[in-house]
C-alpha cells in the first residue's frame, strides 16, 4: 500500500505571525511544492519568493498564486479596489503528481475576508486539506491561539496542531495545549540567520516527525 503525500493549509493567528518561513520549513523539510492561492502585498515582494530563496526551491516548485494583489492589505479589499471578486471556483488544487507532498499558505489569519460573503477559512473548506495553526509565542498569544482553533473548528476543518515562533515560552505553550484540547507539534525560536539549513536543523529538533510522516 502506497502511504499518502503530505499535504496541509498553513494558517496564522495574525498576519506577519511567521507562516511563509513555517510554509519554506515545511518545503525544505519534506520536499514539498509551495503555493500561496491569494497574495497581497506584492508591491513589497511576493512570498512565493520569500519561500523559493529561504527553501531553496526552484521556480518550478514553487507555483503561481491565483490572485496577485499589489496593496498591503485583506484580500477582499485588495480585490475590490481592483475592481474584481475572489471567486473560490477559480480556486482549484494545482495538478500535481499523487506523490508530491504540498505546502499552501494563507493570506493573513483564519478569519480574514476574501470577497463579502467569505473568509479564509472558506477557502480551507474548499480544497480540503489538513490544516496547520501557526501562533506567536509571545504576550497575548494564548487568546489569539485559542480563539483561532475555535474559528477552525467551527468550520469543520481538520486542524492536525499548531506551530509556535518567536522565544520558547513554556507556560503559553503548556496553556495552548491544554485549553486549546490540541498539539504544538512544533517550534520555530528566533533566528538570527534564516537558510534552507537552518530550517532543516529547526525541523529536525523541533518538530514531531510523527505528524509529517508519510
Amino acid at each position: 500500500m502506497k502511504s499518502l503525500p503530505n499535504r496541509f493549509f498553513i494558517t496564522g493567528t495574525d498576519t506577519n505571525v511567521g507562516k511563509t518561513t513555517v510554509a519554506a520549513l515545511l518545503c525544505a523539510a519534506l520536499d514539498a511544492i509551495y503555493w500561496k492561492p491569494i497574495q497581497t502585498g506584492t508591491r513589497d515582494g511576493a512570498d512565493r519568493a520569500t519561500v523559493m530563496r529561504l527553501a531553496e526551491l526552484p521556480r518550478r516548485r514553487a507555483l503561481p498564486e491565483a490572485y496577485r494583489f499589489a496593496p498591503p492589505v485583506s484580500p477582499h479589499l485588495a480585490a475590490q479596489r481592483a475592481g474584481i471578486r475572489i471567486d473560490l471556483r477559480k480556486i482549484k488544487l494545482p495538478a500535481i503528481a499523487a506523490h508530491e507532498n504540498l505546502i499552501v499558505e494563507g493570506a493573513g489569519g483564519a478569519l480574514v475576508p476574501i470577497n463579502s460573503t467569505q473568509l479564509m477559512t472558506d477557502l480551507m473548506s474548499h480544497l480540503g486539506l489538513p490544516v496547520l495553526l501557526v501562533s506567536r509565542t509571545a504576550l497575548g498569544t494564548i487568546n489569539h491561539t485559542l480563539l483561532s482553533i475555535a474559528a477552525l473548528r467551527a468550520a469543520r476543518l481538520d486542524l492536525r496542531g499548531v506551530i509556535m515562533v518567536g522565544k520558547p515560552n513554556r507556560e503559553n505553550r503548556r496553556a495552548i495545549e491544554h485549553y486549546g484540547e490540541i498539539a504544538v507539534v512544533g517550534a520555530v525560536p528566533l533566528l538570527k540567520k534564516i537558510n534552507r539549513a537552518t530550517l532543516l536543523r529547526v525541523f529536525r529538533r523541533n518538530f514531531d516527525r510523527k505528524v509529517f510522516a508519510p
